[in-house]
């Protein structure tokens, strides 16, 4: 069971992506005739299509001349351009030269670069290590929607340090990262739900945010809800379910980290189950697979 649960979860991960590369090839002709005409937002455009493969082959290359002919003072532009340099991508990595890219894109109000740029300020990645400057390219990025820049500035505000440590600030913030539908932001708005922290604890509601991130396949959001389930806490006892969840948490944990954990807790359940039970968890986890694979392929289509 455990291997058709992996290559089921592979091969919706290239379905996904096929259907993530579709786009109108009447509106690349178009971007594309702008863009020889000399237009530089049809130029980044272009170059845009290219870089991620929407409605033309993916290529670098190509994205690159595009970019190159754009104008550099669009954000979008110089966003691509610090992503590059961090991943070392078609020009040598350099953190320092991402770091300058990102900044001017930040300055121009781009929400993602203004996030990263107070990543790189985190962790001190192409420029001096200042916590004061992250969260102020965090907030900058979340007051503009930026969901990880919403998740991140509320885990500064949950562990505290370069602010005060505010529980219900960090509720305000991942609570608006995870109502966009951010996974990694529901399993943490979960956590705080499981703990009462800058709330009142409700049990209940962690299992709705836990099982909101799980049906997107986060494997940490499955192990907890396989917790919740075995243990009775927000939802009734069923030992079924939780085997079913943390069946699912050990393939994708392979990836995550956290296989062990996911096994050690089926392990351990599975003392109290009988064969019969294990067989039901067993097909309990492959219908969750098809339900986490039909989200999955409608939201792709969105």
């Amino acid at each position: 069971m455990r291997l058709s649960v992996i290559t089921r979860l592979l091969a919706l991960v290239i379905m996904c992506a096929s259907l993530h590369v579709q786009a109108e090839s009447n509106q690349i002709k178009e971007i594309c005739a702008k863009a020889e005409r000399g237009d530089a937002t049809a130029q980044c455009n272009l170059g845009y299509a290219y870089y991620f493969g929407k409605g033309v082959p993916q290529d670098d290359v190509e994205a690159m001349k595009w970019y190159n002919m754009a104008d550099k003072g669009d954000g979008r532009v110089e966003f691509i351009f610090g992503s590059k340099y961090v991943h070392g991508e078609d020009v040598p990595k350099d953190l320092v030269e991402a770091v300058k890219w990102f900044r001017k894109a930040a300055e121009q109000g781009h929400a993602a670069a203004q996030f990263y740029l107070g990543l790189m300020y985190a962790k001190g990645e192409g420029v001096s290590k200042d916590y004061g400057e992250a969260v102020k390219w965090y907030r900058k990025a979340a007051e503009q929607g930026n969901a990880d820049g919403q998740l991140y500035l509320g885990l500064v505000y949950k562990f505290g340090g370069s602010v005060p440590k505010d529980a219900v600030e960090a509720v305000k913030w991942v609570r608006k990262a995870a109502e966009q539908g951010y996974d990694d932001a529901q399993c943490n708005l979960g956590f705080l739900y499981a703990t009462g922290e800058g709330m009142t604890k409700d049990s209940t509601e962690a299992v709705k945010w836990y099982l909101k991130a799980a049906e997107q396949g986060l494997a940490l959001a499955q192990h907890e809800l396989g917790h919740h389930y075995a243990k009775g806490e927000g939802v009734p006892k069923d030992n079924v379910e939780a085997y079913a969840w943390w069946c699912l948490a050990g393939t994708k944990c392979i990836m995550q980290g956290g296989e062990e954990t996911a096994r050690e807790s089926r392990a351990q359940l599975e003392k109290q189950m009988t064969p019969a039970s294990i067989l039901a968890g067993e097909k309990r986890a492959d219908l969750l697979i098809n339900l986490i694979e039909e989200k999955a392929v409608k939201a792709a289509k969105k």
